[in-house]
């Protein structure tokens, strides 16, 4: 967590240096790239603590292959696993979340929202 949080801090600074309005910029933690499936769990895990770089959180855990890996199924069978993902990354402070089922999706960022926030 420490190393993504120190990229989105540098990646932050530069884009701020180079003009880009800070109102402007979301910050990814990059689910699913270059990372292993636990480490893909431990960035849901720890999301809040890229709320101290004060930008809004995406998370795109839609469907990905650490959910596979816990669940054991394909991504088409992964929408249980999505959600949960879903809902957790939302509670740790994603203010975004990128997905494929977006009814379903919908409907469990309106429930976590209201229980959250």
């Amino acid at each position: 967590m420490e190393e993504v949080t120190a990229s989105l801090r540098g990646s932050l600074k530069l884009a701020v240096e180079r003009g880009v309005p800070t109102e402007n910029i979301i910050l990814d933690p990059g689910i699913g790239f270059g990372k292993t499936w636990r480490q893909d769990l431990e960035l849901i895990r720890c999301l809040e603590e890229l709320k101290e770089l004060g930008r809004p959180i995406i998370v795109g855990p839609s469907r990905k292959s650490f959910i596979g890996m816990v669940l054991d199924l394909p991504a088409a069978q992964r929408l249980e696993g999505t959600a949960a993902a879903v809902a957790i990354s939302i509670a740790k402070g994603a203010d975004i979340v990128r997905v494929h089922d977006v009814q379903s999706m919908v409907r469990v960022c309106r429930v976590s929202d209201a229980i959250v926030r």
